[in-house]
């Protein structure tokens, strides 16, 4: 029996969907069955005809979800598509894991297997081809250098014209990461004078491979496989107090550094938001609910100070372009179908690096560590080798040769 992948239509305000038709046709092509409910890619400009002659068969939303083996879908589902799961089908999407215990808990009440996009070990070589965080922060970084020309008041470039020369706007990113990297090279290219922060001293060479100037602090933290590690109270505190100059010198200053299940770090104070000129722009690209890297964003809002600032909560970039974003989800998905895959059977193992880090909940327990960590439950071990049984005949030798 085929393995029936289905695909949800999400929550008003998110754009993307969880399958673009290019891998629903690819998936078909080994044997898969794709159902998408009406209308899920509409607000990706993908319209339901397109999905059907990719090969996948247009449902009701009852029906994709009592048919699916798997569930695919961008954001956390609601508690009515929850209610109507089995017991054994699979989800798997951005489920938020981590700030949503209670959730996960009703998955594994469920015996739903959940995977979620936020458990991935993306240190792991093999994980590469599967991290949405990764794909989904380059649409993002690309969008806000965007949003940043559009929202602010002046010119990128330099203008010469016959009224007079305009300077280049100053632009400061704050982060060099996959979404830090993509707004330094689209603010670039649009023409503005570009600076990368960084507390990662090794991101130098990045950052001025796209012509922009590298901009560090006394303050370092490299953490495992490259990424940035958390700072402690006094590493913050040192760490604002430095970026308070270089903001000040910048008209337009984007923020990129998140942290999955963790409020992300404020890396502009009030301060310099309070003492920044008139028409200075503040993107935040890590406005969420959990809080931002500027004090006083919102998402998806724009705040104006009394100083005549302006604060964008840009968290929303990867569903504001969201064709090119869901393209790119899409085959994280598919790598993530084609690892489990064994011979048309979903085979999830529990003691892989990599699929016992993405797996939120299997067979009613909770499997990844660093989840049960957040969830203060023991670590799991791995299930100890059995080892085999001496035959019968090999036995009796043994004792012949005592």
């Amino acid at each position: 029996m085929a393995i029936t992948i289905s695909v949800l239509k999400e929550a008003p305000g998110e754009n993307r969907v969880a399958l673009s038709p290019d891998v629903v046709r690819k998936l078909v092509k080994n044997d898969y069955q794709v159902l998408i409910e009406q209308g899920a890619g509409e607000r990706s400009f993908y319209r339901d005809v397109v999905y059907t002659e990719a090969g996948a068969k247009v449902v009701d939303r009852a029906e994709a979800i009592m048919q699916a083996t798997v569930i695919a879908t961008i954001a956390q589902p609601d508690d009515a598509t929850i209610d109507q799961m089995k017991a054994g089908q699979a989800l798997i999407g951005l489920l938020s894991p981590l700030t949503d215990t209670d959730f996960v808990k009703k998955l594994a009440a469920k015996k739903i297997t959940a995977l979620a996009f936020e458990l991935l070990p993306r240190t792991v070589s093999r994980a590469q081809t599967m991290d949405v965080l990764s794909s989904q922060a380059s649409v993002a970084g690309y969008k806000v250098g965007l949003m940043a020309a559009d929202h602010f008041s002046r010119y990128f470039p330099m203008m010469i014209t016959a009224a007079g020369t305009a300077k280049p706007a100053k632009v400061l990113v704050l982060g060099t990461g996959v979404a830090g990297l993509q707004a330094i090279g689209t603010a670039k290219r649009l023409g503005a004078m570009v600076s990368g922060y960084d507390i990662r001293p090794a991101s130098r060479g990045e950052v001025e491979s796209l012509g922009a100037t590298f901009l560090t602090t006394s303050v370092s933290a490299t953490g495992e496989g490259g990424y940035a590690r958390q700072l402690t109270e006094e590493e913050t505190a040192q760490q604002q107090a430095e970026l308070e100059g270089f903001i000040a010198q910048n008209n337009v200053i984007i923020t990129t550094a998140q942290v999955p299940g963790r409020r992300p770090p404020l890396l502009v104070t009030q301060k310099s938001v309070d003492e920044a000129k008139t028409g200075t722009l503040f993107m935040d690209l890590a406005a969420s609910d959990l809080g931002g890297n500027v004090a006083g964003s919102k998402p998806g809002e724009t705040v104006t100070t009394p100083n005549g600032a302006e604060i964008v909560g840009a968290g929303d970039m990867a569903s504001q372009l969201p064709a090119s974003a869901s393209d790119m989800y899409a085959k994280n998905v598919q790598a993530v179908l084609n690892d489990v895959n064994e011979d048309g059977k979903l085979v999830f193992d529990i003691d892989d690096e990599v699929v016992g880090e993405l797996l939120a909940t299997y067979d009613g327990e909770i499997i990844s560590n660093r989840l049960r960590s957040v969830m203060e439950l023991p670590e799991r071990k791995p299930a100890e080798p059995e080892e085999p049984e001496t035959p019968a005949e090999d036995q009796d030798d043994a004792k012949g040769a005592d």
